[in-house]
Order: C-alpha cells, then structure tokens, then sequence
C-alpha cells in the first residue's frame, strides 16, 4: 500500500524500468460531477502496488509522470473512464496505451466482454467481484478490497500478454493501434458545456426549443461543474425538455411547470434559467439551429440496412471479430445511402475487412445465400 509521496516516487521509478505497466482505478461519483479518486492499483512484470489516492498529503504527480513516459505501455481494460481522472486530475492522457477489451473484440470474443470473464477464458482463474461496488472512499480498506483491487492488474498482465501475442499472430496488432487514438485523443474527453445538449434524448421538434434546450443543457453543464454536483441535482433531464416546450418568461411562468420543484423559481438558479430561456428567444429566426433529423430509409435502403447488417454478422463470425467493432447500426445506414460515406467502415482496416463487401453487396456484384446453414456471399 503505497500513501506517501515518496514512496510513490520510488515505485513509479522502478516501474518506468518495465517494458508494460497494467493500471486500474476505484472512484467514486454518485454524488459528484468529478469522478472522485480513491485508489489506484499498478502492476509491473514483478510487482503489484496499490496507491491510496486519498492518503493525506499525498502528491499523484510520480504516477502522471509515469502515465506520460513514452517507453512504457499502459494497458487498461474499458479504459475510458480511467483515463478521464488521469486526464482531468493530471492534465495529460497516458500514452501509449492497450485497451485490452478493444483488443479482446478483434481478437473475437464478443462485444465489450466483461473483464472478469475476459481472464476467465483466458487464464482460467476466477475473480472474486464482490467488492466492486463497496464503498472505496472509506478508510481502512478491508483485505478483501485489497485482494480485490490487486487482482484486478496482476491478473491483467496475463491477460494483455496473451491478446498482444494471438493480435501478432492473427496480423491485427496494428488493428488495435489505430483504435487507441480514439481513446487517447483530448477530444474524447473535454466536456464542453455548450455540447452538453447533445447527451439528452431529441424530444424537441421546433428551432426555438432546440436553441433554449442548448443554452439551459449548458447553463447545467457550467453549474454542476462548478458546484461538483451531478448534473440531476441542478436540474433534471425532464425540467429541460419542459422549459424548452414551454418557454417560460418569467419566475411566475416557471414556478408553474410540473417538473420544477415548489420554491425553485425564487432562487438564483431561476434567474438563470430565465436568463437562457431569454438568450435563445433573442436568436435571429433564421440563425436559430436546425433540429437534427434521422435518416430516413428511402428508396429502399431500409431493406438494404437490414442486409447490410446480415452481411456484418456473417463477416464478423468469419473473421472472428466483434461486429461492434467493425461497423455501427450508423455505419450501415450510411453506406446503404452513399458508396463514399465517411464512415470508419469505409476506412483503413475495417473497409479491407467489411467495407468493400458491403459496396459490392449494395452494387448488386454479390449476392447472400444460406449453405449448410451458414449465411455465405455468393458472387452475382
């Protein structure tokens, strides 16, 4: 158990050594916007260590060190919101880095497989997960969340070893790289309040309540991170889609909707609402943002869509990849609508594997049929 600055320092000095670092981390954010860190657990090739990341007068600055060290992989399992705290506490996103449930999916095991099953299938131990959902903020940690918190990176280095070695054999570790990019670009995990709008569900069908729904998802996004609250405590999803409906003009006006708390118009947090709602209302008609539409499925790509799916889940049980990771639902209604659709589908390792033969199959230049119950693509 590593709580002192110094002794982190020694530990990341010595794993800055290895050619691979498994990492892990135990957070907490119920009642947070922040994700609040707890634990972190790192294994090297010949030690395990576990860093109390609430230790009093600890300084996590060693461990980012060692996230940015080039000469050392880091390899993660669901890696995303792991490297959020790295990225929102440390200021940096480790690289290079190996998700290894992305490598699991090229690698054919399924869609997003869980981790304790990933080590399971692979080295045949069994993890005990009882601990998962135990309170990580709370000191001492028991013995069980220590055994809990180790295993989950030293049974990690198995686990990497043996998917980097079957991605060099199968030719598809260069595969894996290039989805690392998604993971390790800043992009992934700026949270923007003014994009905030984009994560509620599109219950708006007019200009006008897209442009308030915008600027109160923002004025949210702003407070919660200020205040670290989720963003529920501020306001709910459903307070949103009504005051964009509504469009109330005065506190009077919100006070009268049903998904506004009783009293909450006399706060300041109304005034601010009231203050967006009038920010969008002054938007010219003509600036005002256009209500995102599905694609329709005209002109037959609808029943294109649904043999291009076909086609997928044929290519992907032949090639023994998760069909999630070559091509989305997106993906599929894109192409059925234009051959030069930029999609990943359409790009790199995913066009060789899938994408020129869902041109082909579109083009009519391919047909599917069933044989000995397997579905196959039968050359027109």
């Amino acid at each position: 158990m590593i709580d002192s600055t110094a002794n982190l320092a020694a530990v990341c000095e010595r794993l800055s050594a290895a050619d691979f670092v498994t990492v892990d981390t135990e957070f907490m954010r119920e009642t947070t916007y922040w994700p609040r860190l707890c634990v972190i657990q790192m294994a090297g090739p010949d030690e395990a260590v576990i860093i109390d990341a609430m230790a009093p007068g600890i300084e996590l600055e060693p461990f980012f060190k060692l996230m940015a060290d080039e000469r050392v992989m880091k390899v993660f399992h669901a890696a995303r919101q792991d490297i959020e705290i790295v990225f929102h506490r440390g200021g940096l996103i480790p690289h290079p880095i190996f998700d290894t449930q992305v490598a699991a999916m090229v690698c054919g095991f399924g869609d997003s497989i869980s981790y304790d099953q990933l080590v399971q299938r692979l080295t045949g131990a069994r993890i005990d997960k009882s601990s998962r959902f135990t309170d990580w903020a709370r000191r001492p940690l028991s013995e069980r969340q220590i055994e809990y918190a180790l295993a989950d990176v030293t049974h990690l280095r198995d686990v990497y070893q043996a998917l980097a070695d079957r991605l060099e054999q199968q030719g598809r570790a260069d595969w894996v790289r290039e989805e690392m990019g998604v993971l390790t670009s800043p992009a992934t995990y700026q949270l923007e309040p003014e994009e905030s709008w984009k994560r509620l569900k599109m219950r708006v069908r007019k200009p006008i309540e897209l442009a308030i729904l915008q600027e109160v998802a923002a004025w949210r996004e702003r407070e919660a991170q200020s205040r670290d609250v989720p963003r529920s405590r501020v306001i709910k999803d459903d307070a949103i889609y009504e005051i964009a409906s509504q469009q109330p003009a005065n506190a009077a006006a919100l006070g009268q909707l049903r998904t506004i708390p009783r009293g909450f118009e006399r706060s300041r947090s109304a005034d601010n609402i009231l203050a967006a709602v009038q920010r969008a209302l002054a938007i010219p008609k003509e600036e005002l943002p256009k209500v995102p539409k599905q694609r329709p499925a005209s002109n037959g790509s609808g029943a294109t869509v649904d043999l291009l799916k076909v086609l997928l889940k044929m290519m992907s049980e032949s090639h023994g990849v998760a069909s999630k990771v070559i091509a989305t639902v997106d993906d599929l209604e894109a192409i059925a609508a234009d051959d030069a659709a930029d999609v990943p589908a359409l790009h790199g390792w995913r066009r060789e594997l899938f994408g020129e033969t869902a041109l082909k199959l579109k083009r009519g230049r391919i047909a599917l049929a069933v044989e000995q119950n397997h579905v196959v693509a039968v050359e027109q």
